[in-house]
């Protein structure tokens, strides 16, 4: 949301120029952030439950030299569940008979959130150009009901409130999905809000001459698609144990990435081609994943987290 204020006020302002050096120093300042990041040191908690009962002792031992305060006195002691874990989490733990389904539905979740949630970014500027020229009274000749060949043209005032509004729509997005997923849980509430999502989209091939109702359907679907995200970055972490739970969260970024990946060939080419082909992609995807959270095997509300793989499995024996 930021991003397309600062867009819309160094456009009208200074002109596009600014603008480009002003994100190229914004960039560095973003490297700088990321490079620091590096000295950040690694929780105790996760240590002591990947079995490095040394490294969680430097790392309580540097945060009190940090703080200025003397090192507790004593020992540092370790239940026994968590010392029989053999080793920190791998990769190849997440495929494990217990987490196996598990880790293959959130890798698909993940891909779905981002090929949606991007695809959506994407298409928005490219469906108000479309919906300005093929719904207008007058199209232009060649130009069918179905097709994307806006030519490239510098966007208005107007076209940057309409995205304003849009990207505003993740606010409430959010807040909802906080509020809905402690009641009815997080798989429910992913589900729902991917079918909510492929409605949206669904939609979205509707010809009107008013920009309106375009503007509402991408608000309720970019508001929507941001909540599922926050739902999976909640439901994730809660379901792999502690000494797995950075390489359960990491896996699923990176399947995410590939969703990004993909996306452009869809959100950008195949809408030139045929908007309704390229929004039907997108719905489909959409209810796939919606699918996919109610096959979860594990519903994470009220579930008192799990510090090792050998607790997990003692869990999932309890169950089956």
């Amino acid at each position: 949301m930021f991003s397309v204020i600062i867009l819309l006020w160094c456009i009208e302002c200074y002109g596009s120029k600014f603008y480009v050096d002003f994100t190229t120093k914004r960039f560095s300042g973003v490297c700088y952030r990321l490079h620091s990041t590096i000295w950040l040191p690694e929780s105790a908690r996760y240590h002591v439950a990947s079995g490095q009962t040394d490294k969680a002792l430097e790392t309580l031992e540097k945060i009190a030299k940090d703080n200025g305060k003397p090192m507790l006195l004593g020992r540092l002691v370790v239940d026994d569940a968590t010392l029989t874990s053999p080793h920190r989490g791998r990769f190849r733990d997440l495929l494990i008979p217990s987490l196996r389904l598990t880790s293959l539905l959130l890798w698909f979740i993940w891909m779905a959130c981002a090929f949606c949630y991007y695809g959506l970014v994407l298409m928005t500027t490219e469906l108000f150009e479309t919906s300005a020229i093929s719904c207008s009274d007058k199209p232009t000749p060649g130009q069918t009901l179905d097709t994307c060949s806006a030519d490239c043209h510098q966007l208005q005032s107007s076209d940057y409130m309409d995205l304003l509004w849009t990207t505003l729509a993740e606010f409430p997005g959010i807040f909802i999905t906080i509020f809905i997923i402690e009641r009815f849980g997080r798989k429910k509430t992913m589900a729902v809000q991917f079918v909510a999502y492929a409605i949206c989209c669904s939609f979205l091939v509707v010809c009107t001459e008013k920009r309106a109702f375009l503007t509402v359907m991408l608000f309720f679907a970019r508001g929507i698609i941001a909540g599922v995200f926050q739902a999976a970055y909640v439901y994730t972490p809660e379901v792999y144990p502690t000494s797995l739970r950075a390489v359960g969260v990491g896996s699923c970024s990176a399947m995410a990435r590939l969703g990004a990946m993909v996306t452009p060939y869809v959100a950008q080419v195949l809408l030139k081609s045929s908007i309704s082909f390229a929004t039907t992609i997108y719905s489909v995807a959409a209810l796939l994943a919606a699918i996919a959270c109610l096959i979860l095997p594990i519903e994470t509300r009220g579930k008192e987290l799990t510090d090792n793989i050998n607790q997990h499995n003692e869990e999932h024996a309890a169950k089956t």
